[in-house]
């Protein structure tokens, strides 16, 4: 049995490793100059390489996929990718979040394990090897590179990733090759990434707010509500929370996304606090006040959204204008105007159509051809989901092919 992977990240080098490890000839191909290019980035250069929770905890993180994803978690469970790791020499850690890393904080140690166990395991990587075309001649799968060399196999795995971070080469290859070979692609569009706002920001890029809660409303009466962290950027939110929501939004054709500054206290305990600080400095600028509630320049523009001019005196701010101020506090709105480009995505959404797969990720359309890690439509939030669905599935299709002597179904 001889398998061809394409796409040397972190799909695509277990389940090399796996295949190899059972007796099966593999080759991988790469088409950067190493592998694991994107893996290295993960998680701001620490990769964050699964969430620590039991497979029924952890489908509910998958927000595209879960019912397709069930048989590949239970398979292969976060406890199995930390003892892949383990078992490889690299002590991990589990921190805030239920998130997996290496205990160096070097996502370094993640692909130089894979690089090892790819080369303890037998299997042949070849890199800057571009696969221009995939064909089934006979029984066999013969790959093309562009610059005219050949492959061929008895199954063939692609693991090239989606759209997201194009400079690591995940550039949609794998999209092209699955249409090729007759199936339907769900349209990818970029996930866990900025929520673009029609008002302008700029003013307030970054800065950072903790313990507060975004809510975002669609069409058709859908909210999705997130507490956390968040960050403004030039053009819109960032931050845990936005990337969160941003898996919901990435579809939708318009939302409201509405910020509360003080989730914890009810509208009633905020007014409460709010009339404790003027009759505490009743001569003050409004601007000087609400300056403990909020970072400067946040309170410039909190205070401009409310209708409220910064240097009124507190003593001659009405009940109305105290009204807008407590009510802009737990629900500044922003018109949600789109999410961030590929470029600036974590991961994406959408990719070869469940429909035409089996649950261990197989081409229900041609015999001996499979699907693995982010090509597919299945994705997840951010915490380590992600990678986790790229080792669940590269196993899932490394258990199916050495099911059997041959691809057969």
């Amino acid at each position: 049995m001889k398998a061809c992977i394409v796409g040397g990240g972190a799909a695509g080098c277990l389940c090399a490793v796996l295949c190899a490890r059972n007796g099966a000839e593999v080759v991988l191909l790469e088409k950067n100059e190493k592998t694991g290019k994107k893996l290295f980035i993960t998680g701001k250069g620490r990769c964050n390489l699964t969430a620590d929770l039991p497979p029924r905890e952890f489908l509910e993180g998958v927000v595209r996929g879960e019912k397709f994803l069930r048989s590949a978690v239970w398979s292969f469970t976060p406890d199995d990718t930390k003892a892949f790791f383990e078992d490889m020499g690299v002590p991990l850690v589990t921190e805030r979040g239920n998130r997996v890393f290496p205990a160096s904080g070097k996502s370094s140690d993640i692909t130089r394990a894979l690089d090892r166990a790819l080369k303890e395991s037998g299997v042949r990587v070849e890199l800057g090897w571009e696969v221009a075309k995939a064909e089934k001649t006979g029984g066999d799968f013969v790959l093309t590179s562009s610059d005219g060399r050949k492959e061929t196999s008895d199954v063939l795995v692609i693991a090239t990733g989606g759209k997201s971070y194009p400079s690591t080469g995940s550039t949609g290859d794998g999209y092209r090759f699955a249409e090729s070979f007759g199936h339907s692609v769900v349209k990818p569009v970029p996930s866990l990434v900025q929520l673009l706002t029609k008002e302008d920001v700029s003013f307030l890029n970054g800065i950072s707010l903790k313990n507060i809660r975004l809510t975002a409303s669609v069409a058709g009466g859908k909210t999705f509500s997130e507490f956390g962290e968040m960050l403004f950027t030039k053009r819109g939110l960032s931050g845990p929370v936005a990337l969160t929501l941003s898996a919901h939004l990435n579809r939708a054709g318009g939302a409201e996304l509405s910020l509360d500054l003080k989730p914890a206290l009810s509208p009633e305990k905020l007014d409460a606090r709010v009339l404790r600080d003027f009759g505490e400095r009743k001569n003050a600028d409004l601007k000087n006040v609400t300056r403990a509630l909020l970072p400067e320049k946040l309170n410039l523009y909190l205070l401009q959204r409310a209708g409220l001019p910064p240097e009124k005196k507190v003593n001659s701010v009405t009940a109305e204008e105290r009204r807008r101020l407590v009510e802009t506090l737990k629900c500044l709105k922003f018109r949600f105007a789109g999410v961030g480009p590929f470029e600036e995505a974590v991961i994406t959404s959408g990719g070869v159509d469940l429909k035409d797969l089996t649950p261990k990720c197989g081409s229900r359309l041609v015999e001996g051809l499979y699907f693995a890690g982010e090509v597919i439509d299945a994705d997840a939030y951010t915490g380590g989901y992600n990678l986790q669905i790229a080792f669940s599935t590269a196993a899932a299709v490394a258990a199916d092919i050495m099911s059997a002597k041959s691809p057969a179904r």
